[in-house]
């Protein structure tokens, strides 16, 4: 990549739409639009929308009647000339103008590089860069929420004091390596211990919101798993709030898994129905049951769907057997029955979590989005605060406190002020890896290559 290249990218998601934004950053951003518009000295206002024809540069076609934004430099997202086309949002027409775009001496961007530049030119730190990610990847408000936080800048002002308090430990200990004729007091050794306590427990504190954080931004994988007709897509549906599963009298009506994705309490769950398990000679039905088991291996819980108006059968202690070993819930469908007798799941109950709903009322389904929660929430989710959310700040911090304590216990040993600092410095480091300002190039690759073209 060379930050000297104009880029060029469809903004906006494919497909049909009222409006679609083709957006070109770089130096020769204007100058490509001018040759759009068959003007030499196009000088728009910046931050100003206006109304242009599109043409073909060679053949003069009128192509489109488009709205063109300036953003001049470093007043823009990446610090560089920006340009925006506001289009009309055809496919066909878009493909064409960023064909010819790229034949005006632009490039396709690469993922994420609009978010790179805007980095690079110090538009934004790297946290908020990841957080714009989040942002569009957002699947509930709660998630919406905690990423519109990080992208307003509150963790790395949270950060900041972190790093400042480390400064003032580091600087004594350095004055104190450069003049070896004295001894660190022990007055000031003091504070300083202080203080590392003090910043160890802040870290930890912020690293403890992690589990809360990943299940908000990344959500949970839950599977309902039983035999035939004992109301998995019944319970499906009503957890979804919509008739996704086909839902009838007939044993091995679902012969494929279905997914849908709901929110409970800010988390997104990835729900999935599955073909219900026993044997079969059905080949189709064979497969379906095959795809049972791997959304049962893939699930972070199953909740296994068990028919509480009757006895239970072989075929339940069989499932049962299969996901005992995983964590798990039972969900004693059919409680509105006058047969349904939860007495009779004594012995699979014992150790594990047993909910009477009922499909057809909706009696019970409270208690089980909860139960469902329950196991990967228990303290409940907080609603304010920020919250830790990506697994790359997690681990950083969880290593910056660890080096923290290694220099605090080489400090109480009243080792060599050198060797104690080489903790603080490295807890320093991966501080500032997490808002970007060491982090290695390697890293930012893989960091950007998971972003969409375009932003």
């Amino acid at each position: 990549m060379s930050k000297a290249d104009t880029i060029v990218a469809l903004s906006t998601p494919p497909g049909r739409s009222g409006i679609g934004v083709i957006r070109l950053s770089g130096a020769r951003s204007l100058e490509i639009a001018s040759r759009l518009i068959g003007e030499d000295h196009f000088s728009p206002s910046a931050n100003h929308a206006t109304l242009k024809k599109i043409r073909d540069p060679k053949s003069g076609e009128i192509l489109d009647q488009a709205l063109i934004t300036f953003f001049k430099a470093p007043h823009s997202f990446t610090g560089e000339d920006v340009v925006e086309l506001s289009c009309h949002g055809s496919p066909v027409l878009l493909r064409h103008l960023v064909d010819l775009i790229l034949t005006l001496d632009a490039r396709s961007a690469d993922p994420g590089e609009f978010t790179l530049r805007s980095l690079s030119n110090g538009r934004l730190n790297l946290s908020q860069a990841e957080a714009i990610r989040d942002l569009i990847n957002a699947q509930t408000n709660a998630s919406l929420r905690q990423a519109a936080r990080q992208l307003g800048g509150e963790l790395s002002a949270r950060l900041q004091p972190l790093k400042d308090t480390l400064l003032d430990i580091i600087v004594p200990l350095e004055s104190s390596l450069e003049f070896v004729e004295d001894d660190l007091p022990e007055i000031a050794a003091e504070a300083i211990k202080e203080k590392l306590t003090g910043l160890i427990l802040e870290i930890e504190t912020m690293a403890s919101t992690f589990n809360s954080g990943r299940l908000l931004r990344d959500g949970l994988r839950v599977t309902l798993a039983g035999r035939p007709n004992v109301g998995k897509s019944s319970v499906f549906n009503k957890l979804s709030l919509v008739d996704r599963a086909i839902v009838t009298d007939v044993p091995g009506t679902t012969r494929d898994s279905l997914s849908e994705l709901i929110s409970l309490e800010g988390i997104p769950v990835l729900l999935t129905d599955t073909a219900g398990v026993r044997a079969s000679v059905d080949r189709i039905e064979t497969l379906g049951i095959e795809r049972t088991r791997r959304a049962m291996a893939d699930a972070d819980l199953i909740v296994l769907v068990l028919d509480g108006s009757q006895p239970l059968t072989k075929e339940d202690q069989e499932v049962f057997d299969e996901v005992a070993g995983s964590p798990h819930i039972i969900a004693l469908n059919k409680s509105d029955l006058g047969s349904f007798n939860p007495n009779g799941f004594e012995r699979i109950s014992e150790a594990s979590p047993l909910i009477a709903v009922s499909a057809k009322t909706g009696a019970g389904l409270e208690a089980l989005r909860a139960a469902i929660l329950k196991p990967f929430a228990s303290s409940g989710m907080p609603e304010t605060g920020l919250l830790i959310t990506d697994a790359r700040h997690f681990d950083l911090l969880r290593r910056a406190g660890q080096a923290l304590e290694s220099s605090a216990a080489l400090l109480k040993e009243r080792a060599s002020e050198e060797l104690v600092l080489v903790g603080l410095y490295n807890a320093l480091r991966f501080l500032g890896e997490i808002t970007g300002e060491t982090t290695p190039e390697d890293v930012l690759s893989q960091i950007f290559a998971t972003f969409c073209i375009g932003k």
